[in-house]
């Protein structure tokens, strides 16, 4: 049955690592593409303002999306674990209350989501000359947050088996399908920013759908019987033990970028442009670090489940590597000519807003590095079990950007807002090593007889 998945407890940590990350960031890179679709189309076929109106729902789709994707990494750790254990019918009992935890979570945001987004997006200082088209983008993708459940746990759980790839192939049928509604429902039918949502909300369902169908088809190991659905209150205890502080994870996570955007909402509809579209730019390029952070923690869940502490810290060291090679990298790049993909994203006389790009993109480029740590160690931690610490690491994120954003938005500091994120990696990463260090020598204890001096 393995041998239909990826064993991550066997072989070179670097090859594993590397091969199951580049599909993952392939497929995070298409994951924008219908953000990206929507903001590209919407600035050069509707305006400015309504490019500004979908940038400025951004944080909150980060918390939205962040919370389903915290939860649903966090409720399949116990499916890895039991996969890298070797335990195939305890594996699919995990699988089967994961769905029902996701069912019942989906309900529950969609309409929590849907009551509370008007005060909110008053709360936020959402500009009045783009408020009514942020507010329709908004609610068309909070009534589709069942099709984003769908997708990332069935994505989730190929992945905690080792397969990474057929999430890509599906999410990138999925984003080439969200760009061809795009322009229909945008230019054809003239539904502005509304129509990008019902693109994005259509695409993700479809590739929900896709996963499950090949589930069904060629993944036996995962053919659930009428006794794994009965639900197991341990299971459901531990699930929610990991998966609540991953999803809360993101949601500090977005909270503090909600603090960013109400700073930049105070500077008007042309920066909240500007900071989108570079923002845009980011995302493409930090998915590595994502891809990256995914795979640690199947690998380490695979691997604590197996018992072998040297294997994880082999794991870590070589993705450390990669991710501030990437860095490096990544970062002359987009420092330098990165501001030029402004074109992208909209037409005719750029070059105000490219100047602000331009200032986003170095103050961020330069802490790429701090950035590479908290993705690979938040993940990895909590792959092994580990939910509240990284939490923790959550609430420094938290600090820093709150912090930043506040002091910004009282002197009016484009620069301000920039170096919000930048400042939140630095305090979380440096959390974060502390973390990593005692939890290994805490899980070293544990599993003394695969630890060799």
């Amino acid at each position: 049955m393995k041998a239909l998945q990826k064993d991550m407890t066997s072989g070179s940590p670097a090859k594993i690592i590397l091969d199951f990350t580049l599909p993952i960031f392939i497929g995070n890179v298409f994951q924008q593409f219908y953000n990206m679709a929507d903001t590209v189309i919407v600035g050069k076929f509707v305006g400015t303002k309504a490019l500004a109106a979908v940038g400025s729902t951004g944080t909150i789709m980060f918390l939205i999306i962040g919370f389903v994707l915290g939860m649903t990494a966090g409720f399949t750790v116990l499916t890895a674990q039991r996969f890298g254990a070797g335990d195939m019918p305890a594996m699919r009992q995990t699988v089967a209350s994961a769905v029902l935890l996701s069912a019942g979570m989906s309900v529950i945001l969609t309409v929590v989501s849907m009551v509370f987004m008007k005060p909110l997006l008053e709360f936020m200082h959402t500009p009045a000359d783009i408020f009514e088209d942020a507010y329709a983008y908004i609610m068309i993708i909070c009534a589709g947050i069942f099709a984003q459940m769908l997708y990332n746990l069935l994505a989730s759980v190929l992945r905690a088996l080792g397969n990474s790839k057929i999430p890509l192939y599906f999410l990138i049928m999925a984003a080439l399908l969200n760009i061809v509604l795009d322009l229909v429902f945008i230019i054809a039918f003239g539904l502005g920013a509304a129509g990008a949502a019902y693109a994005t909300v259509t695409a993700q369902g479809v590739s929900g759908i896709l996963c499950l169908v090949y589930i069904v088809k060629k993944v036996p190991v995962l053919h659930l019987e009428r006794e794994d659905w009965k639900p197991k209150g341990h299971l459901l205890k531990i699930q929610l033990a990991v998966g609540f502080p991953m999803a809360l994870q993101y949601s500090i996570t977005a909270i503090g970028t909600m603090m960013v955007q109400t700073s930049l909402n105070l500077l008007g509809s042309i920066q909240v442009a500007a900071f989108t579209a570079a923002s845009k730019i980011e995302q493409i390029v930090t998915q590595a670090y994502i891809a990256l952070g995914t795979t640690m923690a199947t690998y380490c869940a695979q691997n604590i489940g197996a018992g072998n502490i040297p294997r994880i810290r082999k794991g870590f060291k070589v993705a450390t590597i990669m991710g501030c090679v990437y860095s490096v990298i990544v970062a002359a790049v987009i420092m330098t000519v990165g501001k030029y993909m402004t074109y992208l994203f909209l037409s005719g006389d750029v070059a105000d807003i490219m100047k602000s790009v331009d200032i986003y993109l170095k103050c961020v480029g330069i802490f790429f590095i701090p950035l590479t740590v908290v993705n690979l160690y938040r993940n990895g931690i909590q792959g092994m079990g580990f939910g509240l610490l990284p939490m923790m690491a959550g609430v420094a994120e938290l600090v820093g950007r709150g912090v930043v954003a506040v002091i910004a938005s009282r002197q009016k500091s484009f620069v301000g807002v920039c170096l919000a994120s930048p400042a939140a990696w630095v305090l979380a990463g440096a959390l974060l090593l502390v973390m990593y260090y005692y939890v290994i020598k805490k899980c070293e204890k544990k599993f003394k007889k695969y630890y060799t001096n």
